[in-house]
């Protein structure tokens, strides 16, 4: 059964954890990210996340419901981060490009974080001032409001899913992920032409790409799309005038 969330005026604890700080959701969710880091997902728990405050596990029910409202704030916290510095210019595209690689690269920062928290919607506040940048970049280049929401949609879910994808071969044991970069020079690039053609013309450049993350030429493909969609909507309505 979920916890009672205690009011945010009752609920600071005044006397400091045994390891001399003063709970707050703040300290909570940087311990838990810190965590995660250092345990991947499997380690974090209540248990273990009140030894690593120097407080009783149930004091972390003043702050969050229960250990799935702390994941939806570790990934806010992701978001947050990703946020913090940006400004919009004049340039919808570069804002576009930019906005979308701090997501990316604040995930990756936290890959453990990032699986746990990249397919999650939390409704919180830096989730949702994240949605109105994106969206304000499309309305301020002149999308009308449909195509706007199919351009943020694709792009989001482009981002947040490049985050997952990445981030889960970031959190391989460092073993399993060269294993699997390895792959594409001892096996992919020693295929024979007679049996697999395309794979053996392409294998210089698959050794090279394959490697790297696609996601800023997926971004770029993403922008330089809705770019012409604006542009032949454009094209078609001074047509029509």
């Amino acid at each position: 059964m979920p916890k009672n969330v205690v009011a945010e005026g009752d609920r600071r604890r005044r006397r400091p954890t045994k390891q001399g700080a003063v709970l707050s959701e703040r300290l909570i969710v940087h311990t838990a990210l810190r965590m995660l880091r250092e345990h991947g997902g499997t380690g974090l728990t209540a248990r273990r996340l009140g030894l690593a405050l120097g407080a009783d596990p149930s004091a972390l029910y003043r702050y969050f419901r229960g250990m799935d409202e702390l994941v939806l704030a570790i990934g806010d916290e992701l978001i947050g981060r990703a946020l913090d510095g940006w400004s919009p210019t004049e340039d919808w595209q570069h804002d576009l490009r930019t906005l979308g690689r701090r997501v990316h690269s604040a995930y990756l920062a936290h890959p453990q974080a990032a699986v746990l928290t990249a397919s999650r919607v939390s409704g919180r506040a830096n989730e949702i001032a994240a949605d109105e940048a994106v969206l304000g970049v499309l309305h301020r280049a002149g999308f009308p409001v449909p195509e706007a929401v199919r351009v943020y949609h694709c792009f989001i879910d482009q981002a947040l899913a490049f985050a997952a994808l990445d981030a889960a071969a970031l959190a391989l044991p460092q073993e399993a992920r060269e294993a699997d970069e390895a792959v594409w020079q001892a096996t992919y690039a020693r295929l024979p032409a007679g049996t697999h053609p395309r794979i053996a013309g392409s294998a210089p450049y698959l050794v090279a790409e394959m490697n790297v993350s696609a996601y800023p030429a997926a971004l770029d493909m993403l922008i330089e799309s809705a770019a012409a969609r604006r542009a032949a909507r454009a094209d078609g309505s001074a047509g029509g005038a």
